[in-house]
């Protein structure tokens, strides 16, 4: 799948008239996730099908806002949204959402385009629990936002392009995917990545079985087999995102390749307790707000 909204549109037509997608089982982002099962287009899966997820699942992933006890849903891989920035070349640390705006990153910010990519870390540096945000919370943040870019502190917002800035030098600090920053810094260890410290957003892209699907139960399974930890810890070492697996980990440090095993330490792939007490899954944007808030953050960001 490209784009998440690319794919909506893609099969939305058949689940809307109770057709078969021709698919068992889709992968999308969680707040792509949430529009269908609000919508009703996916079914709840059968935990008989699934004693690794029910019991190898991580904590913290288990009950977003839009599906309490991941009924329809199941993490593929996780990730963190965070700031990266370059240590040496900027000269000191970045602690905090707002240490991008100071005088020293005027002009070498950038901050991601998308408005569900971008808004809960931003929302988080204002000190909200993002797990309730409101619209009050949204609009304050668009207006912070506003205002650095009046002033010339962001370079401009981008997709997922803002790893060549970063590793060019254009940009010494940025709005960042943990996984890209893991591969990033095998070349350049100068680059680092920081949870702030008013928390990141812990985010997910979700394995889902549509409605009409022909093979549900082998779908379930094959969702349950990537939970073996066995299996979870080969691909988490494979994609370098932050796995929902967390006895993974004890595989991989048993690993007998030595990079491999190092990657049990590696806190962007299974973070520590105090990286995930800064963690939360973020509210995902209602249909009911989406027009108003696509509205306004588009016209920030010049889409």
């Amino acid at each position: 799948i490209n784009d998440n909204d690319e794919f909506f549109g893609k099969i939305s037509p058949a689940l809307m008239n109770h057709q078969s997608t021709g698919r068992d089982l889709i992968v999308i982002s969680d707040w792509m996730c949430a529009r269908f099962v609000r919508l009703g287009w996916v079914q709840e899966m059968d935990r008989a099908h699934q004693p690794n997820v029910a019991k190898y699942l991580d904590p913290l992933l288990r009950t977003p806002a839009f599906d309490k006890g991941r009924r329809f849903t199941v993490p593929w891989q996780s990730g963190i949204t965070g700031i990266a920035y370059n240590r040496k070349k900027l000269g000191r640390e970045i602690r905090a959402v707002k240490d991008l705006w100071a005088n020293d990153l005027k002009g070498r910010v950038t901050l991601l385009s998308g408005l569900d990519e971008s808004f809960a870390l931003l929302m988080q540096g204002n000190g909200v629990d993002v797990t309730r945000w409101t619209a009050h919370d949204f609009h304050t943040m668009c207006d912070e936002v506003e205002r650095q870019v009046r002033r010339g502190q962001i370079r401009r917002f981008t997709g997922n392009d803002y790893t060549k800035d970063l590793v060019s030098g254009d940009v010494l600090a940025c709005q960042a995917y943990s996984g890209d920053v893991i591969q990033l810094q095998a070349d350049n260890p100068d680059i680092r990545f920081v949870v702030p410290e008013e928390g990141a957003e812990l985010w997910s892209d979700s394995l889902m079985v549509p409605n009409r699907a022909d093979h549900k139960a082998n779908a379930e399974r094959l969702v349950d087999y990537y939970y073996d930890p066995e299996v979870a810890a080969k691909l988490a070492a494979w994609v370098n995102y932050v796995c929902p697996v967390p006895a993974a980990k004890d595989v991989l440090a048993d690993a007998a390749d030595k990079d491999t095993a190092a990657l049990a330490d590696n806190p962007l792939i299974f973070p520590d307790s105090t990286m995930r007490s800064r963690l939360a899954i973020a509210r995902d944007i209602t249909s009911a707000e989406r027009v108003e808030f696509a509205r306004r953050w588009n016209q920030i960001v010049g889409l």
